[in-house]
């Protein structure tokens, strides 16, 4: 059984900087790792993902500032948060996706239950 567990999150003004850590355990190394966000009111959306030979695939809206990684052991996932901006404001989330490659609408292959997730706050 694949299980996620998230933390890093906190409360930071514009500008500033966070990084998430994600322990994962039970699930195929093969395939990709994942950041995803949720904001209130709003549906979940993925903002980067990590193939299992470090090719890195970001959202739009996160690109440039966002660096998504993950220690050689493929335990730990990370997300390194720079230039944060209030919209940024959300619950973040790691998750598996099941494909080995991550181009395209890797989003589509989330598999596995949500973790607790770590919530991200961004003061104006």
């Amino acid at each position: 059984q694949v299980r996620f567990l998230e933390s890093g999150g906190g409360s930071v003004e514009a500008g500033g900087s966070l990084r998430l850590s994600c322990t994962a355990s039970g699930y195929n190394s093969m395939y990709c790792m994942s950041w995803w966000r949720q904001e209130p009111g709003k549906e979940r959306e993925g903002v980067a993902a990590i193939a299992s030979d470090g090719t890195a695939t970001y959202a739009d809206s996160v690109k440039g500032r966002f660096t998504i990684s993950k220690d050689k052991a493929k335990v730990t996932l990370y997300l390194q948060l720079d230039s944060l901006k209030p919209e940024d404001t959300a619950m973040y989330y790691c998750a598996v996706v099941t494909r080995i490659d991550c181009s395209g609408s890797w989003w589509d292959f989330r598999a596995g239950a949500w973790g607790p997730g770590t919530q991200v706050t961004v003061s104006s």
